[in-house]
């Protein structure tokens, strides 16, 4: 017979009696089935979230700030809970703990006690970063770590928008602060310099003076007894040049101190001043729009508010002659109109006269907007070098200082010389010498003092027009750009270093099954010969189980050594792992057995559905909360429910309560599988017409 005759045949055969159509109907129906299960079990995970238990530690205690209580724990508590993302469920830092090692929380976030006294901290001297810590556990599930990421990070960026404010205010507070103060240096230095420019002139006229007295030693006494009065007030004056001078290098030194904080990180100060510009333009462009569309709108409500005056006018007040006068309801809903049109008129163009009448203060707000605009942007061009400018001026300060604290003490010891030169007449002549000498040194020293202290009020005029000076409202504004103090601390417990590690728990019990499923096509699930001699039906189900139990035994080695020498999984208990994949092959034998022993060619297709079942509803990958109902419902009823969650215990570590649980259920099933079978084994051994000429076979 040709190969066209018998493949013929072969389909005549399905169509003899229910079953064999009933199993072509399966055949055709199975990619479908298997295909719609899984799709619809990981249809939309992301829409349950809020099915997956996740643990909330709030342990912030919270803080004061200028008077005011800080609680950004509570604040980001109540986001969270309104958010709906997760499951989440108030609980202590030992509860959380203890729920996530039993897989009773799939994560947990824990805000410390000092998570608010941080964030406040970036508006002080000692700014510290926060942060949100965050917990998983991947032998509960390793998808969930994978989720967590994407959804805290929403919780850092809100948690990070409550800590910049106070922080930017003070920058801005300090920089006005720099500026007055820097001003008011400018100014002394330009006294300085003029007090110095005259100290120099008398210097020089005192010296010149020397210079005589030397060459006429007849008229020295006199000049020396003027000459030692003149070195006294020149001994004061320098002495109040000293003390000013100090006075100087204490105030910008203490200037200089507030400061640096705030210019050593050049770069985030002009990012935040980039940041103040494009603000400031993008306000200017809506207040032109603003005094565009005020007039418009005013004429618009007035139009309204007239028609609607004169529709109720005409139909509720003085209607036509004629015509039956309108129910009294909708007079007075129109009455209603009329009235609300009108106040909307009445506001429109009060607004239209406001924006009218403030057209100078608006022209003027703009002037400032775009003088903001310019000052932020001149700020972010200048602020590399505003940290270099301030250390030299701070040097110059300094070292003017010094010369002034030498040329006072220089001028001690020139009194007193002068002094002793008019008491010592004998030795006048090497005293008038000696002061000759001083008196040309120390117009040298005033004469450099003369230009430190030109240099030092150029610099600081300098400095002045480089530090920004803001007012109340330019700070408002500026403390709009926002910094990011927080961080989010993940730890995972018990992890998988990859996704074949976390994913191996769902694909092992898969491919046993599917080895006892093929063994089966290969293997009688019950043997003929022992059924009929009428062997007892515990023998005969036992014979047919031990050789497909046997093989999964090697299965198990074979499948088990390639992933581990071959692929590099490592196991955290290796022996119990392969102990309890032992017990997975025997059950899974157990159960294909039973269901080709009872079913006989239909139970094939069962063994494949029941797969699909398994495969479905085992939470392998996303949490089983996040799959419909049915899968939830079914979740605790199948055995690979509890092997994928003892597997991943044995693998990646953890409580093993899921393991010993998932031991007695699969010995549960194997002995209730074997029972069954020994139960289908004696009814076989009746024999039947069914039997002897089966409708479908395979």
């Amino acid at each position: 017979m040709r190969s066209p005759k018998l493949a013929a045949l072969e389909l005549k055969r399905f169509g003899r009696g229910k079953l064999p159509r009933a199993a072509l109907v399966a055949l055709l129906l199975l990619p479908l089935l298997y295909g719609a299960l899984y799709l619809w079990s990981f249809w939309d995970p992301y829409s349950r979230l809020d099915k997956v238990p996740v643990a909330l530690v709030n342990s912030d205690q919270g803080t004061t700030v200028d008077g005011k209580r800080l609680d950004a724990g509570g604040e980001i508590t109540k986001k969270l809970h309104a958010s709906k993302t997760f499951d989440w469920h108030e609980v202590s830092a030992a509860e959380a703990a203890e729920g996530l090692e039993d897989g009773k929380y799939y994560l947990s976030l824990t805000m410390p006690a000092d998570f608010s006294s941080k964030i406040a901290s970036s508006g002080g001297a000692d700014p510290t970063t926060s942060a949100l810590q965050v917990r998983t556990n991947d032998a509960n599930n390793y998808i969930v770590g994978s989720i967590s990421r994407t959804v805290f990070a929403e919780v850092r960026s809100a948690a990070t928008a409550n800590a910049s404010r106070g922080f930017l205010d003070k920058i801005f507070v300090s920089f006005s602060d720099l500026h007055d103060k820097t001003a008011e240096a400018a100014d002394g230095a330009d006294q300085l310099k003029d007090g110095a420019g005259k100290a120099q002139q008398g210097a020089k006229e005192l010296a010149d003076g020397l210079d005589t007295a030397k060459e006429k030693t007849g008229e020295l006494t006199g000049g020396l007894k003027k000459l030692n009065s003149a070195a006294g007030q020149l001994e004061t004056g320098t002495k109040d040049v000293a003390a000013g001078t100090q006075t100087l290098a204490d105030k910008v030194n203490g200037a200089a101190d507030k400061a640096r904080p705030f210019v050593k990180d050049p770069k985030n100060l002009a990012d935040s001043a980039k940041l103040v510009a494009d603000t400031a333009k993008v306000v200017n462009n809506h207040l032109g729009k603003l005094t565009e569309k005020a007039p418009a709108l005013a004429a618009l409500n007035k139009r309204a508010a007239t028609e609607s005056d004169n529709l109720y006018t005409k139909y509720c007040v003085s209607p036509p002659a004629g015509q039956a006068p309108l129910p009294p309801a909708f007079c007075a809903e129109a009455k209603k109109a009329r009235d609300v049109t009108a106040e909307a008129a009445l506001l429109s163009g009060d607004v239209n006269t406001l924006v009218g009448n403030s057209g100078g203060d608006i022209d003027k707000l703009r002037t400032q907007l775009n003088d903001l605009e310019t000052t932020a942007r001149e700020l972010a061009v200048k602020a590399p070098g505003l940290a270099s400018d301030l250390d030299a001026a701070v040097a110059k300060v300094n070292a003017l200082n010094s010369g002034a604290h030498k040329v006072a003490d220089g001028m001690v010891q020139l009194h007193s010389g002068i002094g002793t030169a008019a008491g010592g007449s004998g030795a006048l002549g090497e005293g008038v010498g000696k002061l000759g000498d001083g008196a040309h040194s120390l117009d040298g020293g005033i004469f450099k003092l003369v230009d430190g202290s030109g240099e030092l009020a150029g610099g600081l005029h300098d400095g002045v027009g480089k530090i920004p000076d803001y007012d109340q409202q330019q700070r408002d504004a500026r403390t709009q750009v926002m910094a990011d103090p927080v961080k989010l601390a993940n730890q995972s417990l018990h992890k998988a270093p990859n996704y074949g590690t976390g994913f191996a728990p769902y694909f092992i019990p898969l491919s046993l099954w599917v080895g006892a499923m093929v063994a089966y096509m290969l293997i009688a699930p019950l043997n003929k010969r022992a059924l009929a001699v009428g062997a007892s039906p515990w023998r005969v189900a036992l014979a047919g189980w031990l050789p497909v139990a046997g093989l999964g035994a090697a299965q198990v080695g074979a499948l088990m050594s390639v992933l581990h020498w071959g692929l590099g999984l490592e196991m955290a208990r290796p022996a119990l792992t392969i102990g309890f994949l032992f017990l997975v092959t025997c059950c899974f034998a157990a159960i294909v057995q039973w269901l080709n022993a009872k079913f006989g060619a239909a139970g094939r297709i069962l063994v494949l559905a029941f797969l699909m079942l398994q495969l479905t509803s085992a939470g392998g990958t996303y949490p089983v909360q996040t799959s419909p109902g049915f899968f939830n419902a079914i979740h605790p009823y199948l055995p690979m429910s509890y092997i994928v969650e003892g597997l991943r215990r044995l693998i990646t570590g953890g409580d093993l309560t899921p393991v010993w649980q998932g031991c007695a259920v699969l010995a549960a099933f194997t002995a209730g599988a074997l029972a069954l079978t020994a139960l289908a084994a004696r009814g076989k051994q009746v024999w039947t017409m069914d039997r002897l000429h089966p409708e479908l076979s395979l």
